[in-house]
């Protein structure tokens, strides 16, 4: 029997199968810290919590409209409207099964066979394989640790063809930690509006900034750049909802409307329970998330200066999200136990047979050389994983 081919050249996600084998080593017993997965340690706030069970109570279990719940949609407009300076309507909204279900359907809806999408590297490693499983055509922008990992207009002016259909801007970014300025998301959009590249901006780390950082979304630029922008975002990360499973997009009424039917034959409606429960998160109080970027703060600062400590490895300071980009670019050619470190791969590999230490590497994200750090774990781990990092290295020949 012939399988899907299109289907079976699907790549797993390694972030998530690391995590697993991590887990799995820590359910026999194995002393493993996990630098793996993108997740927030932090419980769900109590009065989250509170509307789900109220939820359940009453019985709100049922289908909803496919796109989401109208008090949600609505909720969503104010948020973008308060955060955003951005004036949505409800039709102009999608819920879905997370961000990567809202991700998931707009490149069902936006793709034809061939269509190009920009992506800058390092990327989040589901892009592009969303991108091709969607019949498009990836094509990676390539930056430097040294420009923060960020590329300029310029170099997305020159990856642009004929057949180029949308970038693709994550900012904070997953894995850098990276996040754009005003000035370089204006300057970005000129060049979207001027080659009318749709531009998808997952925004879904958007509250965790630290330091001096401000968010800004593309797609408050004017109309020309609001017409062609897909604003992702979502409730796991900022909420601390990563099983809830909700997500957003905002777009123009066609897109929209593709979604809906796309999503309509797949998934039907997102969660109802889950629905309510953001809800109560998007009109309820921030503090817990003003707490949880406070320790997160804590813990990038205390990787960075660890990590900058250590022999042949480095790392810049993120400005966003929990991620660490540690530049292993000086130990590739050692060896460990008679074998040699040949990419980030093998490096990640033989931490965590070797140190119980597990990290997700670079290559990846299309950046070979480094591999990421969570500091979404406490200091106690953190500090006890980098313990083990800096003794691993040092048994390296």
């Amino acid at each position: 029997m012939k399988l899907s081919l299109k289907s079976s050249a699907i790549a797993p996600s390694l972030t998530l199968s690391i995590d697993a084998k991590a887990k799995q080593m820590s359910s026999e017993g194995v002393d493993v810290v996990g630098f793996g997965a993108g997740e927030p340690d932090f419980g769900t706030p109590k009065f989250i919590l509170d509307a789900a069970k109220e939820a359940i109570d009453k019985g709100l279990t049922k289908y909803t409209p496919v796109a989401g719940i109208l008090q949600l949609k609505q909720a969503i407009c104010r948020k973008f409207k308060q955060d955003n300076q951005l004036s949505y309507e409800p039709d102009q909204i999608i819920v879905s099964n997370g961000a990567k279900h809202s991700l998931y359907n707009i490149f069902q809806a936006i793709l034809n066979p061939g269509d190009e999408v920009l992506i800058p590297s390092p990327y989040w490693l589901s892009y592009p394989e969303m991108v091709r499983m969607a019949d498009g055509v990836p094509v990676f922008i390539e930056s430097k640790e040294s420009k923060e990992f960020k590329p300029s207009s310029k170099d997305i002016a020159k990856s642009i063809t004929k057949r180029t259909k949308a970038l693709i801007i994550n900012s904070p970014n997953n894995p850098t930690g990276s996040a754009y300025s005003e000035t370089e998301l204006r300057q970005i959009a000129e060049v979207s509006v001027a080659n009318k590249l749709l531009v998808i901006s997952d925004e879904i780390y958007e509250e965790l900034l630290y330091d001096d950082a401000k968010h800004h979304s593309i797609a408050s630029f004017g109309k020309e750049i609001y017409d062609l922008s897909l604003t992702v975002n979502g409730m796991s990360k900022s909420y601390a909802m990563t099983g809830w499973r909700i997500g957003y997009v905002a777009a123009g009424r066609e897109i929209i409307d593709i979604m809906t039917n796309i999503q309509s034959h797949s998934t039907s409606n997102p969660n109802s329970i889950a629905q309510y429960a953001a809800y109560a998160a998007l009109n309820g109080t921030k503090e817990e998330v003003c707490r949880m970027r406070g320790e997160f703060v804590v813990r990038r600062d205390y990787m960075v200066e660890r990590i900058n400590k250590i022999p042949l490895v480095s790392c810049a300071v993120p400005k966003g999200a929990f991620y660490v980009m540690m530049n292993i670019n000086r130990l590739f050619g050692r060896s460990i136990n008679g074998k040699k470190i040949t990419g980030s791969l093998g490096f990640s590999e033989a931490l965590l047979d070797l140190a119980k230490v597990a990290v997700v590497p670079g290559v990846v994200f299309g950046a070979e050389g480094y591999v990421r750090l969570s500091y979404a774990t406490s200091l106690k781990n953190i500090t006890k994983g980098l313990d083990r990092i800096m003794s691993f290295i040092e048994l390296l020949d």
